[in-house]
């Protein structure tokens, strides 16, 4: 159905809702400079401020997927004409289940962090699981918990809003929880009920601010996928967006904002690069396949550790691999990334070569990767999968045929870094409230180092995690491109194509504390069998692993 003209004039994502408002040092370049460039000027005092310039120019990054990661993640590819826009980092199986998202058959493995569930654990089994980790594993546990904003406790009290017609609903605004108004919204709209859900959007956009609290950020935006959703013009609505993307050096100022205030992307870039710096202690000649380049700032990161290395550098070969997002950001493709890294290198006397490579993840070939004799492979992930289709979307299966094909290649180590998040194969309500759960945490992360009415925050958000958010609620199918998987099901689908699991070693968990504690102190990091979590108070919100 297409949406009409009236819809595509009202409906925009960007409108204002006027309501009140040791080794690890190694990894740190002497030369990146802190930058302020009046981003978030007024940060919150639980966390200090963190902004980087590298190599006497702005090379930020943050691709995601939303999401980054984004974080966040998120950067990503797309599936569809558009690419996603990324979450702050920047984060399934074919089956779909209505349980528990993070309990479900999907999660063959298991995960240290416990979602919600959409279904009464009257058995108690979820509290008895909970006292067992806390005698195994102690007080840091607390992470395996769900996130606290408890979205799903609140579908029951969403309920008591059922009898209510549309003048009372309003006549109770200021008595509303808003929780509960999301809850129920996204309620009506699996049940089809149109005259509903369109009476609880009405009370919804008088409650929600895109300069409020973290729920009402979040609510400006999920608003706008519900209704999307309701008109059956989520894949209009999502492209929409793209004519209202920012110039590139608006973009990445944005992107350098999230960078700056929120860890997911450092975890990525710090855990991965720490991994393989450890396996290519002794290689001669290494090549990097990089799914997800970006802007290159990780490898700068990794070219200035390995320069130190006793008896000299090794010879590095990165291959990059674009989005159209990244490459609008950067105002080019990526031969400035190739020449930037070149730079680089040269001024830390590491000999070095840079693969272009302009096919897209989903369509990657072995011809298109440059193999050569005689090199060490490493292949990085980061944030860049869950964009892949899988069985439940094509029989193509990109997901696991990529997996399959880097696995062929005999690579040393493989890095994955993903959101912590069931999105892919879910039915919608029980999505719809795993992306409350998550985002909820997510704005909740970013709300404590950057003032609410800050203008460049509010850009950042609309910019790099609207989108997401949008698609994972309006679109389905091929259009849906935000499909993430707990680790576990990552587990499974790596070990399938025959990878084994490689334990991150102690000194990658001392990396990756050591750039924790730039951030707010309501980061939590956790290892669970050779992985890390990095989580937001009870949250899962990233998780990083490795694979040979």
């Amino acid at each position: 159905m297409q949406t009409s003209q009236k819809h595509q004039t009202r409906v925009n994502i960007h409108r204002s809702y006027h309501q009140p408002v040791k080794d690890v040092d190694q990894f740190c370049l002497p030369h990146i400079q802190i930058l302020e460039n009046n981003a978030c000027s007024d940060i919150g005092s639980q966390g200090p401020s963190v902004s980087y310039q590298a190599y006497n120019d702005q090379i930020f990054t943050l691709e995601s997927s939303t999401a980054a990661a984004s974080f966040v993640a998120y950067d990503s590819p797309s599936a569809i004409s558009v690419s996603s826009s990324r979450s702050p980092f920047s984060p399934q199986g074919s089956q779909s289940w209505m349980s528990d998202p993070h309990h479900s058959p999907d999660n063959t493995h298991g995960s240290p962090f416990s979602g919600s569930s959409v279904v009464d654990d009257s058995n108690g089994l979820k509290h008895k699981l909970r006292e067992l980790e806390v005698s195994l594993l102690g007080p840091e546990s607390d992470i395996i918990d769900s996130c606290n904003c408890c979205f799903t406790s609140g579908a029951h009290q969403a309920a008591s809003m059922a009898g209510l017609n549309h003048e009372q609903l309003v006549d109770m605004i200021p008595r509303l929880d808003l929780k509960e108004v999301l809850i129920a919204c996204g309620q009506a709209l699996y049940d089809n009920d149109k005259s509903r859900v369109a009476g609880l959007m009405h009370v919804l956009e008088k409650m929600v601010s895109v300069s409020g609290e973290p729920l009402q950020r979040l609510g400006a935006y999920v608003l706008e996928g519900l209704r999307a959703r309701l008109e059956s013009s989520g894949s209009n609505i999502y492209k929409a967006l793209k004519c209202q993307e920012p110039t590139s050096s608006e973009l990445m100022s944005y992107m350098h904002i999230l960078f700056r205030i929120c860890p997911y992307w450092k975890f990525a870039y710090t855990s991965a690069n720490a991994v393989i710096k450890e396996v290519m202690e002794y290689e001669q000649r290494i090549h990097i396949i990089d799914f997800q380049i970006a802007q290159g700032t990780q490898w700068m990161y990794l070219i200035a550790a390995l320069s130190k290395r006793p008896g000299g550098p090794p010879f590095i070969r990165v291959t990059g691999i674009d989005d159209s997002q990244s490459n609008h950001a950067r105002g080019g493709g990526l031969s400035i990334v190739g020449q930037k890294l070149s730079e680089f290198a040269k001024s830390y006397n590491v000999p070095f070569e840079f693969h272009d490579t302009s096919v897209s993840t989903s369509e990657i070939q072995v011809q298109n990767l440059n193999i050569r004799p005689g090199e060490a492979l490493a292949v990085n992930f980061p944030y860049v999968l869950h964009h892949m289709p899988d069985e439940s979307v094509t029989i193509s299966n990109h997901r696991d045929r990529l997996l399959r094909l880097v696995k062929s290649l005999s690579p040393k180590v493989v890095t994955l870094v993903e959101q912590e998040s069931n999105t892919n194969t879910s039915p919608f309500f029980s999505r719809y409230i795993e992306t409350l759960e998550y985002y909820t945490a997510m704005f909740e992360s970013i709300d404590v180092a950057c003032p609410r009415d800050d203008k460049q925050r509010i850009s950042a958000e609309q910019h790099c995690v609207a989108r997401d958010i949008v698609n994972m609620i309006a679109c389905e199918g091929q259009e849906r491109v935000e499909r993430h998987e707990l680790l576990g099901k990552w587990r499974s689908r790596f070990m399938m194509a025959g990878f084994s699991p490689y334990p991150l070693s102690s000194l990658v968990t001392s990396a990756v504390r050591d750039i924790l504690k730039e951030y707010n102190n309501n980061y939590r990091l956790v290892e669970r069998e050779g992985s890390l979590y990095l989580g937001w108070i009870n949250r899962a919100m990233a998780t990083s692993s490795a694979w040979r």
